[in-house]
This record gives C-alpha cells, structure tokens and sequence, in this order.
C-alpha cells in the first residue's frame, strides 16, 4: 500500500475521536443528570446476558476520575491511529470493542467490567507492535511515544490494584498484539533505494553513468552530454 495512503491529514483524523469522546461524555452525563446507574450493561463474564456489554462497555463508566483518564488517552491514541493508519483505523477500532470485549467476557470475574479502557489497551499495544514490524522511521518513533506516554500501563494487565479490570486490559492487550500481526501487509514500507526496487537496471543508473567500465570517474560527463556533437573532418595540405 501506497505511503500517501497511510501518513495523509483529514478531517477525520480528530473528528472520528471527537465524535468517540463525545458520545461517552455524553452517557456519562446523562446518568449523572437523570441518576441512572448504566453499570448493569457492562460485560458480566460467561452469561449471555452480560454479552450485550461487549458492545456497551466502552460507553460506560463508573465516576469523573474513571471516564477523565479513559478519554484522554483514547483521544490522544485514536488521533494517531486516524493519522499513521487511516486506511485501518475502523477496523481496529471497531473489531478492537468486540474482540477485546469477548475476551473479557471470557475470561473476567463475576462481576460487572465497564470503561473504554480496554480498547485504550487495544491501541496501545497496535501502536507499538505496528510499528516494531513495520521497520518505517516514523513508525517506530511513535512506538517510541506510546512507550513513553502509556508504558506503565503494561502493570495494570496484572491484579495489583483492587476494582481495576485486569482482565479487560489484557484481553485489549491481547487483542492489539493480534491485530499488529494480522495487519502486517497494511504495514506502509519506507521507500526503496534506487537499487532495491525490483525494476532496477544499471544501465538506467545515473549515478554509474559517472564510472566507466574499471570503475574511474568520468570527469564532465553533464558537459560532455549537453555538447553538441560535432563531426571534425579534416583535408591534406598538399601546397
């Protein structure tokens, strides 16, 4: 794939995480302002009921501290996500909900597992894997970033901390390695030197067009080339 196709600015690049962020802020007010409780929709592992969570989930969380440090990490990871990988982004995204969700709910506690941040996880560990495989500067210097920014979250995939959804967060974990992996062909390749791609010929080198055949520079060759070429004859003086 073309790289034009990967590192390319839109519109969609901050409206898709703003309209995502949004919509959350949105749910979170409403049940503040109305005094509903959404938390019985979340994922409640190995129940068929608890199945509609896998969709909800991300929608739903528990407190203003809970919800403040989901959407800004997600909104900061969905912008990159839109940016580097546009061509992907939905996919990951949205087979990123359901994939991290059904894992969650196979592997969770009894108990209910709201919040985004397992699709955080998702991106986190897409964003990094990606670009370790990718081989591409600018790829691996935003997996540089996400290290940076978000490597101490890799604690939270283990039960260190009471009321946290470990299991959520290794299932995004999971999740993100898996897609970094399946998505490899959609990795974008830096370019190709001049005699790394597949149609190179060294007879249309410009560059060993300066060398003769023992490997000496040919001094002037731009000059000589842009001559004319002129045809000296010349006549015997018999007087």
């Amino acid at each position: 794939m073309n790289n034009k196709d990967h590192f390319k600015f839109s519109t969609g690049v901050v409206a898709y995480p703003v309209f995502f962020v949004l919509t959350i802020w949105l749910v979170f007010w409403f049940e503040v302002r109305f005094g509903f409780n959404f938390s019985k929709y979340g994922i409640y592992p190995q129940t068929l009921k608890g199945l509609r969570g896998v969709l909800l989930s991300p929608f739903i969380h528990g407190d203003i501290q809970h919800i403040y440090h989901n959407t800004i990490p997600f909104f900061v990871l969905s912008m990159a996500l839109f940016y580097f990988y546009r061509p992907i982004a939905w996919k990951v995204v949205l087979f990123g909900i359901l994939f991290s969700g059904f894992l969650t709910w196979c592997i969770g506690r009894p108990s209910y597992h709201i919040g985004a941040s397992g699709l955080i996880y998702v991106l986190v560990s897409f964003t990094f894997f990606k670009g370790v495989f990718a081989k591409h500067y600018r790829l691996i210097a935003l997996s540089l970033l996400v290290v940076f920014l978000y490597g101490s979250m890799i604690w939270y995939t283990l039960p260190i901390e009471k009321g946290i959804s470990w299991e959520g967060h290794m299932a995004g974990l999971i999740t993100g390695v898996f897609f970094a992996l399946f998505f490899r062909k959609e990795i974008a390749k830096p370019k190709k030197y001049v005699w790394e791609q597949d149609d190179y010929n060294e007879d249309n080198d410009p560059f060993l067009k300066h060398f003769d055949e023992d490997g000496n520079f040919i001094e002037n060759l731009e000059i000589e080339e842009k001559l004319p070429k002129i045809n000296y004859t010349y006549k015997e003086n018999k007087d």
